[in-house]
């Protein structure tokens, strides 16, 4: 304390700088330039010799400096010879620069361009063979181990009898098989990857088979997804054999469900082939699940003719027919009224398991329109109204048109027909070409075409 209050009464006196008592901030440090190093104005004895005998050492031990020759004198290493590698000439000159005492170094290695010296392979075969006659022993065992692995995988998964009892269908048993293969087999590489110390490498195929993997499941997205809707179809069991199904707009007959395709028969015959992708996302309407259906027509009355009495009408003549159901009744609506008519539809429920539809329809169409032409109602034509003004001509006939005159009406005229025997009147018996030729090519078929439609499993 004292000194300090001497040196504030002194500061004035010398004119000497104030003394600052808050420390300032530490200016940054400048980087160190780099010291070049200092030759020594003289040399003890033996200096070349020991720096040349420690660059021979330490060349020694490398391979690729066995030719190089060294000679120090005052510090200065001269290297000469040859070498295989272009890069070698460069790190031998700074293997040598780094050694004490060495003041600089001419470098006159060249690189060695015959055939024999570049050929690192056949210099090294020997090695190889040697290295590999030393891992053939647990080569061995570690191959044997991988097949004994992936033989035990196909030995749990070779009864196919009683997977395909255990999944719900074929193809679920033989994916889950398949599933069973690949886990051994690659559980057995992978095990003998391990026991050869190839970790790094088991990763690598591991991590390139991933990446192989997406850029396939990418590429190959529609024939996944085909393969993924044949397995929920085979579960899901949308349809039998031989049912009659409208998908989206492909209509037909069921033949069989593959694990690609569902097979129809059209109604004409032909075979019909669906991507399973296709028939998963669609709308399937089954017609053969309800035997009861329905048919409907529309048929059209004159304007002046009572619709109410055209309906009891055409009822009654359905409830007529033997073909057509009771329970559900028949039924009649007026669909639509137009300018000069007006249209009914009609409705009527037949068995399909003892009725055709379409011959069920058609003579349905037939009873009710002769009935109401019977019964006075006229089935209208197409009407045209043509009116004339003062500017047209007279007409060619040499007669006038009167906006006033009304046509009488035509009655509609039956040519007469034929009698048709009852019997084949009435013939609506179902249609079965087209299920006999599927139920024909399915046992043609035999057990060699797949299907993955089971009878026993519940339908959706």
């Amino acid at each position: 304390m004292l000194a300090l209050v001497a040196v504030l009464l002194v500061a004035p006196l010398s004119h000497a700088p104030a003394v600052a008592l808050i420390p300032s901030a530490p200016e940054p440090t400048e980087t160190a330039a780099p010291v070049e190093q200092v030759i020594e104005a003289t040399q003890d004895e033996g200096t070349d010799q020991r720096i040349g005998e420690r660059i021979r050492g330490i060349y020694a031990e490398l391979p690729a400096f066995q030719d190089v020759s060294v000679d120090v004198n005052e510090g200065v290493v001269s290297l000469s010879g040859t070498v295989a590698d272009p890069d070698a000439i460069d790190r031998a000159a700074n293997i040598a620069g780094r050694v004490s005492g060495v003041v600089t170094v001419e470098n006159s290695l060249e690189r060695d361009l015959s055939v024999e010296s570049n050929l690192s392979i056949l210099g090294k075969m020997s090695e190889i063979v040697a290295s590999f006659l030393e891992l053939l022993p647990l080569l061995t065992v570690a191959l044997v181990a991988a097949i004994a692995i992936g033989a035990l995988g196909y030995l749990i998964a070779f009864p196919a009898p009683l997977w395909n009892k255990i999944a719900p269908n074929a193809f679920l048993g033989e994916l889950i098989r398949s599933a069973i293969r690949f886990v051994f087999v690659v559980g057995g590489i992978v095990v003998a990857l391990d026991m050869l110390g190839a970790g790094a490498l088991m990763g690598a195929v591991l991590g390139g088979a991933g990446v192989i993997g997406i850029a396939l499941g990418f590429a190959m997205r529609d024939t996944i997804e085909n393969y993924v809707a044949s397995l929920m179809l085979s579960l899901r069991q949308p349809f039998r054999a031989n049912d009659h199904v409208l998908i989206d707009d492909k209509e037909g007959r069921v033949i069989r469900l593959t694990s690609r395709a569902t097979v129809l028969m059209t109604l004409d015959g032909n075979h019909l082939r669906i991507p399973n992708g296709q028939v998963f996302k669609a709308v399937i309407l089954n017609y053969t699940r309800n035997p009861q259906r329905r048919f409907e027509f529309e048929l059209g009355i004159d304007a002046d003719d009572d619709p109410r009495a055209a309906m009891a009408l055409g009822r009654e003549v359905l409830q007529g027919l033997a073909f057509v159901l009771d329970d559900p009744e028949p039924a009649a609506r007026i669909q639509n009224v137009g300018d000069s008519n007006i249209v009914i539809l009609f409705l009527g429920w037949i068995d399909q398991t003892e009725a055709d539809w379409f011959k069920s329809r058609s003579l349905a169409i037939a009873a009710v329109k002769e009935a109401l032409e019977d019964a006075g109602f006229a089935l209208p034509e197409p009407i045209y109204r043509l009116r004339f003004d003062s500017r047209t001509g007279p007409l060619p006939i040499g007669q006038t048109a009167s906006v006033t005159e009304t046509t009488p009406r035509k009655t509609s005229k039956v040519a007469t027909q034929p009698e048709i025997p009852a019997r084949r009147e009435n013939d609506v018996r179902p249609e079965s070409e087209i299920a006999a030729m599927v139920e024909e090519e399915r046992r043609g078929d035999g057990e060699q075409a797949e299907d993955l439609l089971d009878a026993k499993r519940p339908v959706e």
